[in-house]
């Protein structure tokens, strides 16, 4: 089974970014669709964006659209999440995870996950 990891968080003050990372040791990404997830303490986890296998399609939640960006790079090794202006509210432990070719808004349609990458926004 293919392990997933997460890289990239850490604690940044509110307005500044941060870019998560998300492989498998250079395993290829090509047949991956690639979502970003986020859980809060006493929070459901939440998607927040999702790039296809194809990357035609990317998708973000309410709360990311126009702060967030998922893109692959590395030769389709790693997918990134660019997260700009950063809020107290996007503190979460953030979480890669992968199934086959299409995205999903629904996390149990994704197979495989890493372990999070935490992420804290201060005042």
């Amino acid at each position: 089974q293919v392990q997933f990891v997460e890289s990239g968080g850490g604690l940044v003050q509110s307005g500044g970014s941060l870019r998560l990372s998300c492989g498998a040791s250079g395993f290829p990404l090509d047949y991956y669709a690639i979502g970003w997830f986020r859980q809060a303490p006493g929070k459901e986890r939440e998607v927040i964006s999702c790039i296809s296998s194809t990357n035609v399609t990317t998708n973000y939640a309410d709360s990311a659209k126009g702060r967030f960006t998922i893109s692959r790079g590395n030769a389709n090794k790693l997918v990134y999440l660019q997260m700009n202006s950063l809020k107290p509210e996007d503190t979460a432990v953030y979480y890669c995870a992968t199934r086959p070719r299409r995205c999903s808004g629904l996390s149990h349609d994704y197979r495989y996950w890493g372990l999070g990458t935490r992420v804290t926004v201060s005042s």
